[in-house]
């Protein structure tokens, strides 16, 4: 499946989850159930995915942490708070860079519909 097929679905099942859930959760509720929506659809999905990365000579075994990676595709970055700020989007625009992948999909579940807290994000590699 390419990026974009793969995003389709993972916002089909987060529409689904806040249908079900409804804003006002913790993010770790959101990120676990969603996780698991999407390995019942046969995706593959790690959660709170490590990457090491290198600094001039430093190195960090765990520099930062995906909220999920789907598919060794797309990056999912999931937050539950009133209004996104201008760091969410430069966290998953940095994520995508780091961690070389095309597609990132920036969603805030803590929103009355989630069409309005969802947010594509592309690393133009």
């Amino acid at each position: 499946m390419t990026e974009n097929e793969i995003s389709y679905e993972i916002i089909g099942a987060a529409i689904e989850l806040h249908r079900a859930l409804g804003p006002g959760l913790l993010e770790s509720v959101y990120e676990t159930a969603l996780a698991r929506d999407l390995l019942e659809l046969d995706f593959q999905v790690e959660q709170q995915k490590g990457l090491p990365f290198t600094y001039k000579e430093l190195e960090f075994d765990r520099g930062f942490r995906m909220d999920l990676l789907v598919n060794q595709k797309v990056i999912v970055e999931i937050k539950s708070v009133e209004n996104l700020a201008p760091v969410h989007f430069s966290q998953t625009l940095t994520y995508l860079k780091l961690a070389d992948k095309k597609l990132a999909l920036l969603i805030n579940f803590n929103v009355p519909v989630l069409k309005e807290g969802i947010h594509r994000m592309v690393n133009n590699l």
